[in-house]
């Protein structure tokens, strides 16, 4: 992201207010806006150099322009990295690189076969993703990656097959109840392995801590853009309770995230077979379930990456005796929670 170029004149964090829910949600539609996709390298390069001039002070304030070099940095940078997201694994490719996955967990009619094959798909796409965008300054080893990837995938066909081993035998339910429960089993099976393919992915930051950094004063950032030979805010340590707390965040934002996309569609799919003109056209089943689907995740994703910000402000009271008075500006630290960018 951007904080990686050099200079040491900060960049605004965004044109929009990230301290409400609303501002933050206009700024994940902007990082998760699919056209940044089509950026060439050049176009990259040509953004990052825009943005080291302001941030070097050869560009007096924002423009439409550096705004728009922004937005591609942040949707193409990790922001601990500074290095390019592969391309499938970024949020702007997330709707598309979904889209596959959650169409086959959600096709009608479903054996066993299909239901364990398109859980292992979306257990496959999560472990990239979180991996991808995960906070890098405790990174997990591939043996740990392995162990974890084989529990989330565990988990999340354990729920899909004994849920719809289940279903079937509720006898006091109508049958309409029970085909509507049956399409929300993929819900179930994805939610609650989301939850966990977070926390097993993430597991070591928990046990180790993540970066924290003092918040810093307005005079102090006045004062960073005057020195251009100022250094990077150092960390002022690992805290165990930051990562807690922003891996708890991230699992959380999956499930909301995962709700609407994994819901509405086979609900709405439900009451539009029962319609004349769907039964005459079963062809049409699949078209429409994947229009439903990219849809709701559309407007779903923004909505979900928005619900906590990503570089996380905090009172060092609330972390470990180590940190206490060594807050930056009223006390406060900041850390960042990973998978949503600067959200």
């Amino acid at each position: 992201m951007s904080a990686s170029l050099p200079g040491s004149r900060d960049l605004p964090a965004s044109q929009y207010d990230l301290k409400t829910y609303w501002g933050r949600v206009r700024h994940a539609a902007d990082i998760a806006d699919p056209r940044t996709l089509f950026v060439s390298s050049t176009g990259l390069e040509s953004a990052k150099s825009l943005i080291a001039s302001y941030k070097q002070n050869r560009i007096p304030a924002m423009t439409p322009e550096l705004w728009s070099a922004k937005k591609v940095v942040d949707a193409t940078l990790h922001p601990d990295t500074g290095t390019p997201v592969f391309l499938p694994f970024r949020m702007s490719a997330y709707v598309l690189s979904n889209l596959v996955v959650t169409a086959g967990m959600l096709t009608p009619g479903l054996q066993t076969t299909g239901t364990l094959l398109w859980q292992i798909g979306n257990q496959s796409l999560n472990v990239a993703v979180n991996n991808a965008n995960a906070n890098k300054s405790t990174p997990l080893s591939l043996s740990q990656i392995g162990k974890s990837y084989l529990m989330a995938v565990s988990a999340s066909c354990s729920v899909a097959v004994g849920l719809n081993a289940l279903v079937p035998r509720l006898k006091s339910v109508s049958p309409n109840t029970r085909l509507i429960l049956s399409r929300l089993v993929p819900f179930a099976a994805v939610a609650s392995a989301s939850a966990l393919n977070v926390f097993l992915m993430r597991g070591e930051e928990i046990r180790q801590g993540i970066d924290v950094y003092p918040v810093l004063s307005e005079a102090e950032r006045a004062k960073r853009e005057l020195n251009e030979d100022a250094e990077p805010i150092q960390s002022l340590g690992k805290s165990k309770k930051a990562a807690t707390l922003a891996v708890g965040e991230t699992a959380i934002s999956r499930v909301l995230n995962a709700t609407p996309i994994m819901v509405l569609p086979p609900l709405i799919l439900v009451r539009l077979e029962k319609t004349n003109w769907l039964r005459a056209r079963p062809r049409m089943v699949m078209p429409i379930n994947l229009a439903l689907i990219l849809g709701t995740s559309i407007f779903a994703l923004p909505l979900a990456l928005a619900a906590f910000p990503s570089r996380q402000a905090i009172s060092v009271n609330s972390l470990e005796e180590e940190f206490q008075g060594r807050g930056g500006d009223q006390g406060m630290v900041e850390f960042n929670r990973g998978m949503s960018k600067n959200i």
